[in-house]
């Protein structure tokens, strides 16, 4: 029997606007089975460093660690929290334009790796064998094939999904678990601006992906979290 998808809630951590009580009461609180933290606009690395080991202090579930970018900023600061984080957290994500730089901290500490490719199969596995050319341990990667948030890219996404779950039973550059932040891209289109449908496309859209076979989903609302939790 597939095990039960893994739900994340995820939560923007910003410098200028950083309260831990409120990330200490939304993590507490939350029925999610792995706490993220996206680190958005940190011009002071050090400084994201000091609120994640501030947050380190009460967050007792596993954890998964995101920046907003793949700027050489970004690059750095996510090597730094990687380097900083608790050995197994998951780090996110890797391209091409930056696991050089990620992923030697990334097997120092022990960590997961999110791998996100454009919605291709050929370039997931290239990147996988990358990493793994690199020391990555192949069970320590966990695929992100990107996919759109409504319409096409909902669908193409989707159909990359089943397509690289199929092949993995006779690929080992792709049998690994799959993680979609298909929420986050609902939340960017038009249509989710309109009262109530950013959280009913939130719901519908881990669905579908849940249906394609994503072993882990990260959500950005923690009513949509419980919601899914609900129909396990």
């Amino acid at each position: 029997m597939k095990d039960k998808v893994k739900y994340i809630l995820e939560i923007p951590v910003y410098e200028s606007d950083f309260n831990i009580k409120d990330f200490e009461n939304k993590i507490q609180n939350s029925e999610c089975d792995i706490a993220g933290l996206k680190f958005n606009k940190f011009e002071q690395p050090e400084n994201a460093v000091k609120i994640l080991k501030e947050l380190l202090s009460f967050i007792n579930k596993p954890l998964m660690i995101r920046v907003c970018s793949d700027t050489d900023e970004d690059k750095k600061l996510l090597s730094l929290l990687a380097k900083n984080a608790p050995q197994g957290s998951i780090i996110a994500c890797i391209n091409e334009n930056n696991y050089k730089e990620i992923v030697p901290e990334i097997i120092n500490n022990n960590h997961f790796s999110v791998i996100r490719t454009p919605i291709d199969i050929n370039l997931c596995k290239e990147m996988n064998i990358l990493v793994s050319d690199m020391g990555l341990d192949l069970g320590k990667i966990i695929i992100d094939t990107d996919i759109g948030g409504l319409g096409y890219g909902l669908e193409y996404g989707y159909s990359m999904m089943e397509k690289i779950k199929l092949e993995a039973a006779n690929d080992k550059y792709l049998n690994m678990p799959i993680i979609s932040f298909v929420t986050e891209e609902t939340a960017k289109t038009k249509e989710a601006k309109i009262e109530n449908n950013s959280l009913f496309f939130e719901i519908t859209s881990a669905c579908a992906v849940k249906a394609a076979g994503a072993d882990f989903i990260v959500m950005n609302s923690e009513q949509a979290l419980r919601t899914m939790k609900g129909l396990e």
